[in-house]
């Protein structure tokens, strides 16, 4: 009876075993981790060179980790024992309060925010002289949450404190008044878009403009299910978000152009929902320089705006005050070429608009 045990022990795990390898082999592989927002690894090249240096077998470790049958289903196993059976309190630095997921972003790097003040001193100096010039800092999730939660966070009054002792000859807004927990998505790092008017509104007010964003007719427009980049780093099952975009008459003819594609497109590009980043839907997401022209404006006055992924879902709220904004993401294209693709010296408005997360990683501002 006792070697019968174990054989059915033994045959039950070599039928899982090669059931899991045989799966493995025989399902096509995907591509995209939609979960994770990443591209999977792909299936090495065998050359004699990769097998010697041992590369070949490192990249097939890496290949058969992502392609492994099941394998969302199990990081959620694994990410159920850290939270409820060892009663951890995070999962690779995200932890779920309300089925909002959040990420810990500790600690404060200091140099880092001496570097963003830097910057933009840098880029006041060439291009701004004599322009009215402001920045806001957005805070992260876990700003909200870090002191009633017991976790871990950066020191974000030290944070603001440097950034105004630093900055020279610009405006801060402050944009922690403004913003709650709720103005963000459960499964993403962002804002939501029809829950920020009244930031909208803080930021042009302090530029001196009396256009409200909140006094606008908008119309809502929906896209479900919205499975933000959150979603699959805590690795449990969690409620979807609605992305919601809102348009307005003076959005139905603005043009966005792309200098890096040399195309035009839509404020919203609904097409992108189904992406990699379903956030893309705001302005195409990630974009080195792109301006957004507003035919319906009665005004001459431009914004440039300085921005990360969030200023892709505000700027179409601001237009609504300006002609054109210019939108500049440091990420992806140097100070150095600023002045062949801007003209600095029309009647503009200047915004740097970071959140912290940015701020805390400035290095990879150019």
């Amino acid at each position: 009876m006792k070697n019968m045990k174990n054989i059915i022990i033994i045959l039950c795990f070599m039928m899982i075993t090669l059931g899991g390898m045989l799966s493995s082999i025989i399902l096509p592989d995907e591509s995209l981790s939609f979960s994770e927002r990443r591209r999977l690894e792909e299936f090495p090249k065998i050359t004699m060179a990769s097998i010697v240096k041992g590369e070949f077998f490192n990249q097939l470790e890496a290949y058969s980790l992502d392609h492994f049958v099941f394998r969302d289903d199990f990081r959620s196993i694994k990410a159920y024992g850290v939270f409820h059976l060892f009663r951890q309190k995070d999962n690779h630095g995200f932890y779920l309060v309300d089925n909002t997921i959040i990420k810990m972003e500790y600690p404060l790097n200091e140099d880092s925010i001496h570097h963003a003040a830097k910057k933009l001193n840098e880029i006041g100096k060439r291009y701004l002289q004599g322009k009215k010039v402001y920045y806001g800092i957005i805070p992260d999730k876990n700003y909200f949450l870090a002191d009633k939660y017991e976790r871990l966070s950066m020191d974000y009054e030290r944070m603001i404190e440097i950034m105004r002792q630093r900055v020279e000859n610009m405006n801060y807004i402050n944009l922690f008044e403004t913003l709650t927990l709720d103005d963000y998505y459960k499964t993403d790092i962002h804002w939501r878009q029809e829950a920020i008017l009244d930031t909208a509104d803080r930021l042009l007010e302090a530029m001196g403009n009396s256009y409200q964003v909140s006094d606008i007719p908008y119309e809502r427009n929906e896209l479900y299910p919205f499975l933000g980049s959150y979603y699959g780093q805590v690795g449990l099952k969690v409620k979807p978000d609605t992305l919601i975009y809102l348009t307005a008459p003076y959005m139905k003819d603005a043009l966005v152009f792309d200098y890096e594609t040399m195309t035009k497109s839509k404020i919203y590009e609904t097409e992108k929902f189904a992406g990699m980043d379903s956030y893309d839907v705001y302005l195409s997401g990630a974009k080195a320089l792109i301006t957004v022209t507003n035919p319906e404006s009665n005004t001459d006055k431009e914004l440039i705006l300085f921005r990360d992924s969030f200023g892709s879902s505000i700027a179409p709220l601001l237009l609504g005050a300006y002609s054109k904004i210019t939108l500049v993401d440091l990420r992806y294209i140097s100070t150095d070429l600023l002045g062949e693709y801007i003209d600095f010296s029309k009647d503009q408005d200047v915004l740097f608009l970071y959140n912290t997360h940015i701020l805390n990683q400035s290095y990879m501002l150019k």
